[in-house]
């Protein structure tokens, strides 16, 4: 298995929403791993598709199922589309995470649409997907997953944060990979952007422009996930539970967002220990008053990769969890999701 070269596709859809991250890379294995992001796009959801992800955690099961098979043939045009444009070929395989609607590790129970087997004959391809499955089935949080990654691409840095839908960190602590959730991000602050007639915060600016309400910051501070230990891990059916009752207790959005902004920094600040490098990727680096804010509250040394990286991270370690998938190795640590074992989870779909 050493001096391997795999060129893949690795496709990611985050709970912000934003779109299809679909990511042209080479990972080599020669003792240690490296990689090369060739090209990377994210395709934005039709508004007709975007409105049917918001909604599907209301859906029943015949209209899950329904809207499965819907996601998968749209999700394959969109492969399809990336592969023609760019006179791919020669793919060893496109390594796919789906899209949450459910994650509900407690009932031994996550669903990610995207994953069903006709994904395989719709693109011609072989498809290596549902990571996060047999993860539960373990008796782990099946999230998060990209830590494997951190570990083997990222490993150079103490911490690596990603602010997408939710802020998850990793690092390495007692010779383990230590991972978890720390607070949802851009699927709360993208609501109540959509309020004001924009799809997300750009720069933070509106966040700036509003006051802090203490009150709300000290409800939010005190929820009880905060306290619990890792492993640990958030879906939005907290988020609708836990978030936006207390945010809704008030009607200025300026306000709410410089609130929840202020909440997010306080958290992440809370996992760091003093000068230590934290790489940080995913849509939210983007918002600078988010980053100005989390300077304010900690002494690390805030790292921001190229912008290929950034935007593309999670799905360049999907690409690379599918690859360690087809060499039958460990790409699922328990000491992250607190399974029973290591394992090498996801499914291989042949067209």
């Amino acid at each position: 298995m050493n001096h391997q070269y795999y060129k893949v596709l690795g496709v990611m859809s985050g709970t912000s929403l934003d779109g299809i991250d679909i990511a042209h890379v080479t990972l080599v294995y020669k003792e240690t791993w490296s990689f090369e992001i060739h090209i990377a796009e994210t395709i934005p959801y039709t508004p007709e598709i975007k409105k049917k992800l918001a909604l599907a955690i209301t859906y029943d099961k015949a209209d899950i199922i329904s809207f499965n098979q819907e996601y998968t043939a749209y999700l394959a045009v969109q492969i399809n589309t990336f592969i023609e444009k760019n006179g791919l070929n020669n793919l060893l395989a496109v390594c796919s995470h789906g899209h949450t609607i459910f994650h509900q590790p407690e009932n031994k129970y996550t669903l990610q649409l995207g994953n069903l087997p006709q994904l395989a004959q719709l693109i011609n391809q072989r498809v290596i997907c549902d990571y996060r499955v047999q993860d539960v089935e373990l008796n782990g949080q099946g999230a998060p997953l990209v830590p494997i990654g951190d570990r083997l691409l990222f490993g150079a840095y103490d911490y690596c944060l990603n602010l997408g839908g939710f802020a998850n960190m990793s690092f390495e602590q007692n010779g383990q990979r230590m991972a978890y959730d720390i607070c949802p991000v851009n699927v709360v602050l993208n609501h109540y952007s959509l309020k004001l007639g924009e799809e997300y915060d750009s720069g933070g600016a509106f966040a700036k422009a509003g006051t802090l309400q203490i009150s709300l910051l000290d409800q939010l501070n005190a929820l009880d996930f905060y306290h619990q230990k890792a492993p640990k891990s958030l879906g939005m059916e907290w988020v609708n539970r836990n978030i936006f009752p207390i945010l809704d207790q008030i009607e200025n959005i300026y306000d709410i967002l410089a609130t929840y902004t202020e909440h997010v920094a306080l958290q992440i600040a809370k996992h760091l220990k003093e000068n230590k490098s934290l790489l940080i990727t995913g849509g939210g680096t983007f918002n600078t008053h988010l980053l100005e804010s989390l300077e304010k509250h900690t002494t690390a040394k805030i790292i921001i990769p190229n912008s290929i990286i950034v935007e593309n991270k999670e799905a360049l370690i999907f690409a690379l969890l599918g690859v360690l998938r087809f060499r039958n190795q460990n790409n699922c640590l328990a000491s992250v999701t607190g399974a029973d074992h290591d394992h090498c989870s996801g499914r291989i779909y042949l067209p």
